[in-house]
């Protein structure tokens, strides 16, 4: 675990030295040291600061105009700030001390058991949140592990799904040739089609397979790539679940927009939703199924939505389907939709909005 940081800001080196020397003794922790408000915040900047100590009559930049400026930087904005001052006892300049971001405000001089006290709550809190924080990183990467798993298990289905066919059409071929045999009906056209038809699903099958490896191959190189390609294959990976429910999808898509990125993830994203309204066709016997697929521009973001009339979810359940293991599924996962929201997020920099439409379940993604 990564030491805890102090920056000590005071213009007179022997206020730091002797204050350096008083937290070295009760605890283990970097500490940077500077001697005005200006090189702190080149300090702050290029470094991961935890606690500032910093005394407030310094030249050019006091201590109080210092805090004001670290409040008005997001990045910086929630490092704990300390006053330590020889000067700035009375009442009004403590208040003043805590009205611009102080958490603590000591005079000197200094109260060892005092000051060490007060860093301990500080270091303390500290380690709790970094384990906290451990704990919560490794939880989601294994339930993005998880949801890989699953939508590979997910994926397997409409494979075996889609290779069926054309197992059926070569079983088929067979038998037709075993008959032409028994017949005596083989001549030359008889084996041309034979091979051009056996060739065809065989090329099929190879397609698709080499299509399902490279969807979950690792160290996916990012590049630009055409959005309607993921939908053009999410159409093409579904189709046999399409047709077998009636579907149908209307689309109103911008073809010519590009992202950059993993253009299998994005594939991933489309075919979860996808796949998720068919089930719900299929569920509620929903009758004329149909999905609309919308991509446009707008401004600096591409807006992709998908919406179908399946009839929508209840409002508690629409407050949670995003949230990891929750499904309405009798045999679902509930990690699918997490995982769509977590490659929105990360791999896209974009946002994820789930409500009920007009008809059905509104997916609204901003890339």
């Amino acid at each position: 675990m990564k030491k805890f940081t102090i920056l000590i800001v005071d213009d007179i080196e022997e206020n730091i030295y002797s204050l350096k020397l008083l937290i070295e003794e009760s605890f283990d922790v970097n500490i940077f040291t500077v001697l005005s408000a200006k090189e702190a915040i080149k300090v702050l900047i290029e470094n991961k600061i935890d606690l500032i100590l910093t005394d407030i009559q310094m030249p050019d930049i006091d201590g109080f105009e210092f805090a004001q400026y670290i409040k008005g930087v997001d990045s910086i904005k929630h490092i704990p700030i300390i006053f330590i001052t020889g000067i700035y006892d009375k009442d009004e300049y403590k208040n003043k001390g805590y009205e611009v971001g102080g958490v603590e405000y000591i005079t000197k001089p200094i109260n060892k058991n005092l000051l060490t006290s007060k860093l301990k709550i500080y270091i303390d809190i500290y380690n709790k949140i970094k384990e906290t924080t451990e704990k919560l990183n490794t939880t989601q990467d294994l339930l993005i592990q998880n949801s890989k798993l699953a939508s590979m298990g997910e994926m397997i289905g409409l494979i075996s799904h889609q290779l069926k066919q054309p197992l059926n059409v070569l079983s088929m071929s067979c038998d037709n040739i075993n008959m032409a045999y028994d017949f005596s009906e083989i001549d030359e056209e008889c084996m041309k089609r034979f091979s051009e038809n056996t060739k065809k699903q065989i090329n099929y099958m190879d397609t698709t397979i080499n299509g399902f490896l490279n969807f979950f191959k690792p160290n996916k190189i990012k590049e630009h790539f055409l959005i309607k390609n993921c939908i053009d294959k999410t159409e093409e990976i579904l189709k046999n679940k399409i047709k077998l429910y009636d579907a149908v999808i209307h689309l109103d898509i911008d073809e010519k927009l590009e992202i950059f990125g993993v253009e299998t993830e994005l594939l991933q994203v489309i075919i979860n939703i996808v796949n998720n309204s068919l089930d719900a066709f299929k569920e509620r016997a929903t009758k004329n199924p149909e999905i609309f697929i919308k991509l446009y521009k707008e401004k600096s973001k591409i807006v992709l939505i998908l919406e179908d009339n399946a009839g929508g979810v209840d409002k508690e359940n629409l407050d949670r389907i995003q949230e990891p293991y929750f499904t309405t599924k009798e045999n679902g996962t509930g990690i699918g939709l997490y995982l769509v929201e977590v490659i929105i997020e990360n791999s896209f920099q974009g946002k994820l909005e789930v409500l009920n439409g007009e008809k059905g379940l509104k997916f609204i993604i901003e890339l």
